[in-house]
C-alpha cells in the first residue's frame, strides 16, 4: 500500500489507481473508432448505451473490489479454489482471448497517431512503442509504475476529449432525447462493441489483482469504493464525450469513421491545423495506455491458466506471460501495417460471446460468505443479474442479426 507522507495531495493521491488502471487499459483505439462510429452513423440516438453500461460496469467494478479485497489469491486462483481448477482456466483461457483479439490494435494505435504527429511509418513506430512497453514492464516497482502512468494518462484523455466536446456544440435537446433506449434499424451490431468498450466485465475481474497489488485490504473498502466510482465514471464519459463529438460533426456531413485519421475531422471545424495533433495525442494516451494495460490483464490470466499466477505483478514468469502478448501483439502491428476499422469493431462485439461466464463467476464469488460483511447484497445482485442479462441479450441480439 502507498505509504510515506501526509500532505493532503499524497493522502488523495494514496486514495486512487487501481479503478483508474482499469479505465486506461478498458479505455483503448477500439473504443474511440467504436464510439467515433456510433456517433457518425447514429447522431445521438445511442447516447443512452454508454450510460447504460456504466452504471452496470460500476456495479461490476465494485463486486471486483468486494472480492479483491478478500482473498489471498489472484484472479484465476481465487475462481479455481471456489469453483474448480477447470472453471478457473476456462476464466483465464477465455480471458486471455478476449483482451489478446485487441493488442495488435494498441500497438497499430501508438503508431498511427506517431505518425499523425511525426510522419514515418506506422509500423516502425508501433514496434517502437512496443519495445518500450516491454521495458517499461520490467521496471522493479511496475505496479507502482503503472499505476502513475495510468493517472496520468487518463487525465489527458479525459481533457484532451472533453475539450473535443465542448468545441463540436453537441444538441443538448438531443443529447436528453437519446436517452431513451431504443435501437435505429442496423445498429444492433455498433452497438454490442459500444456496450463492450466501457461495460468490460474482463477489466473488472482484473480489479481483484490491482487492489491486491495496492495493498488494500476489508478495512480499505470506502477508498477502493471511491476509487472504483471515480475511474468508471471517468471511462463512461470519455466514450460519451467523442460520440457527442461525432455526432456533432461527422454525423451532419455524411462522414464514416474508416482510420484514425478520419476520426480528427472531429476537431478540424473548430481548431483547423491544430485537429489532428489534438486528436492524435489523445489516440496515442489511448493505445499505449491500453498496449500496457491490456497485455497485463491477458498476461496475468494465461499465467493463471498456467497456474504460475502467484507473486502478481512481481513475478517473472508473471511478466514473462505479460512480454508474450505484447510481442504478438506487436509482430500482427509491424506484419500487417494496419488493422482496418471495421476489424476492431467486430472484435469488440465478438467478445461479448466470452464475457458471460465470466460475469456470472464474478457475481457468484461476490455472493459467497468468504466476502464476509463485504459480501454482496440483495439489491447490488439483482443489478448484477441484469447486468449479465444485458450481456446475453446483447450476445443473442448480435447473433441473430449475423443469421
Amino acid at each position: 500500500m502507498a505509504t510515506g507522507g501526509s500532505a493532503p495531495t499524497r493522502s488523495r493521491r494514496a486514495r486512487l489507481g487501481p479503478a483508474f488502471v482499469t479505465a486506461a487499459l478498458v479505455f483503448g483505439p477500439g473504443s474511440i473508432t467504436t464510439a467515433s462510429s456510433i456517433g457518425a452513423q447514429h447522431a445521438y440516438q445511442l447516447v443512452w448505451v454508454p450510460v447504460i453500461a456504466t452504471v452496470l460496469m460500476l456495479c461490476f467494478v465494485d463486486l471486483s473490489v468486494r472480492i479483491g479485497l478478500t482473498t489471498d489469491r489472484g484472479p484465476v486462483a481465487t475462481v479455481s479454489r471456489r469453483y474448480s481448477r477447470p472453471v478457473g482456466v476456462l476464466v483465464g483461457i477465455g480471458s486471455f482471448l478476449v483482451t489478446a483479439s485487441f493488442q495488435a490494435g494498441n500497438s497499430v494505435g501508438t503508431g498511427a497517431a506517431a505518425t499523425v504527429l511525426f510522419g514515418g511509418n506506422v509500423a516502425v513506430f508501433a514496434a517502437l512503442f512496443t519495445v518500450l512497453a516491454i521495458g517499461f514492464l520490467w521496471l522493479p516497482s511496475f505496479y507502482r509504475s503503472l499505476e502513475t502512468l495510468m493517472v496520468a494518462i487518463v487525465v489527458v484523455m479525459l481533457v484532451v476529449f472533453v475539450v473535443t466536446a465542448v468545441l463540436s456544440r453537441p444538441d443538448l435537446g438531443a443529447v436528453v432525447a437519446g436517452l431513451v433506449p431504443h435501437l435505429p434499424e442496423g445498429s444492433a451490431a455498433i452497438v454490442v462493441g459500444m456496450a463492450a468498450t466501457t461495460f468490460s466485465v474482463v477489466g473488472a475481474l482484473y480489479q481483484i489483482q490491482l487492489v491486491r497489488e495496492k495493498g488494500w485490504t476489508a478495512e480499505h473498502y470506502r477508498e477502493a469504493r471511491r476509487d472504483a466510482i471515480s475511474g468508471t465514471i471517468v471511462l463512461g464519459v470519455l466514450s460519451l464525450v467523442i460520440m457527442l463529438a461525432a455526432a456533432a460533426v461527422l454525423h451532419p456531413e455524411g462522414i464514416k469513421v474508416t482510420s484514425p485519421a478520419t476520426m480528427a475531422a472531429i476537431l478540424e471545424p473548430t481548431i483547423g491545423g491544430w485537429a489532428s495533433a489534438l486528436f492524435a495525442v489523445g489516440l496515442w494516451a489511448a493505445a499505449f495506455s491500453s498496449l500496457i494495460g491490456n497485455s497485463t490483464i491477458g498476461g496475468h490470466m494465461i499465467a493463471g491458466a498456467l497456474d504460475v499466477e502467484s507473486g502478481g505483478l512481481s513475478s517473472a514468469r508473471v511478466k514473462v506471460c505479460i512480454t508474450v502478448v505484447m510481442v504478438i501483439g506487436g509482430v500482427v502491428a509491424v506484419v500487417f501495417g494496419g488493422i482496418p476499422v471495421q476489424l476492431i469493431v467486430t472484435a469488440q462485439a465478438v467478445t461479448i460471446f466470452a464475457v458471460p461466464l465470466v460475469g456470472i463467476v464474478l457475481v457468484a464469488l461476490a455472493r459467497h460468505a468468504d466476502r464476509g460483511r463485504l459480501r454482496l447484497g440483495a439489491a447490488q445482485t439483482v443489478l448484477a443479474c441484469a447486468g449479465v442479462a444485458f450481456l446475453l441479450v446483447l450476445a443473442l441480439t448480435y447473433l441473430g442479426n449475423l443469421l
